[in-house]
């Protein structure tokens, strides 16, 4: 016996009632170290600490780093006291490097200024904040009514409105689209919530491959998964392939406990941060005797191996090199490797560490430790 397909619902009219999204939220909201609890306000500098971080990173990376960070600079005050230098060590890690130059600029403007102001048009004249970061905080730290639209949401209102167009160019539409949803009266009477309902829904139920629908508080107003295309929305335009470019690091190491480290310039990408000596990065791979020309001194140089990384546009190959020697001349430049944790090193920079000392057993356990507790993030510039 066959047994009779159940008709399709129709879809909805009217916009998604947030009130039922706020319902949801109320039972379900996520517990987060920046996040006020319910009937408390929420912290600016932690709001907007918060957003800088998950920007091109995401929550289970950030939380740990937001932790640490607010133990070490409390509040705005604190971090727009603080040198940059240590802005950058305690952010290193987590990638996309402007962002804490622009935090420490931030800081600082906010500082001067006497606090955060409390409009989107205000926060767009602070250093590092755009359009989103400052509809988020204005909305979730100072309730002006208002959608962020992160990728959370780009992904809930495509499915919600059927939404087909590839993205990058389908965002001006989603941009509308959300903002028609903040539109009803019970969202824009609950701001802070609503957005950050959003961003639940879409992290917890509206997942990209696999989503709950039958958990959505807002099924019977999806019309994606009434047309059975929820898990492909949003749509992508094909990417192209990322260019390469190839380079060599070098680990030099001392016999009394130091390794040779250098700043990169305080511009451009990983400005201001510490990397290993080595070669410039460039489009053609380079013979190994072009490497070793590029070391910083003459040594035993011995090849550790390659590593791997992807910058937002371009990816890297850099052959890692590692020696020792008695001592190196390198005023300025030695570093303690049993203090490499409080180096400024980016992610890349972390693996070519982690890389050489794999070859090089003899080194302390506890250097070793504190080298395999160095934290990846999955930075991308």
């Amino acid at each position: 016996m066959s047994r009779a397909r159940l008709p399709l619902p129709e879809p909805s009219s009217a916009m998604p009632p947030a009130s039922l999204l706020l319902s949801w939220y109320d039972r379900n909201r996520r517990a987060m170290p920046w996040r006020a609890k319910p009937g408390e306000a929420a912290d600016p500098y932690r709001v907007w600490l918060s957003e800088i971080m998950l920007q091109q990173t995401n929550v289970a990376t950030v939380i740990p780093y937001f932790e640490r960070f607010v133990r070490r600079f409390p509040d705005v005050q604190a971090l727009a006291d603080a040198p940059i230098d240590s802005v950058l060590v305690a952010w290193a890690g987590l990638g996309y490097y402007a962002r804490a130059r622009n935090l420490h600029a931030c800081a600082r403007a906010v500082a001067a200024a006497g606090g955060f102001p409390a409009t989107v048009e205000a926060l767009l004249t602070l250093p590092g904040i755009g359009t989103y970061t400052a509809t988020a905080i204005a909305a979730i730290a100072f309730g002006v009514p208002g959608v962020p639209v992160d990728g959370n949401v780009e992904r809930v209102t495509a499915r919600l409105f059927a939404i087909t167009g590839p993205l990058p160019a389908a965002r001006p539409a989603l941009r509308l689209a959300a903002a028609d949803l903040g539109r009803d009266p019970d969202a824009a009477a609950r701001p802070s919530d609503f957005a950050q309902a959003l961003f639940d829904l879409g992290a917890t139920l509206c997942t990209p491959r696999v989503p709950a629908c039958a958990l959505c508080p807002w099924l019977g107003h999806c019309n994606a998964q009434r047309l059975g295309i929820a898990a492909e929305l949003p749509r992508r335009a094909e990417k192209k392939p990322l260019p390469v470019r190839f380079g060599a690091c070098f680990w030099l190491t001392d016999n009394i406990g130091n390794v040779l480290l250098r700043r990169r310039p305080a511009q451009g990408l990983l400005g201001g941060m510490t990397e290993l000596p080595g070669t410039e990065w460039r489009t053609a791979p380079w013979s190994p005797e072009e490497m070793l020309a590029g070391a910083p001194i003459a040594a035993d140089w011995r090849g550790a191996g390659e590593v791997r990384h992807v910058f937002t546009h371009f990816a890297l190959r850099l052959t890692v090199f590692s020696a020792n020697v008695d001592r190196f001349d390198a005023a300025g430049s030695a570093h303690p490797v049993a203090a490499l944790d409080q180096a400024a090193l980016p992610t890349v920079m972390r693996k070519c560490v982690a890389l050489a000392t794999a070859q090089r057993p003899a080194l302390p356990p506890s250097v070793q430790d504190s080298i395999l507790r160095l934290p990846f993030a999955g930075e991308k510039s």
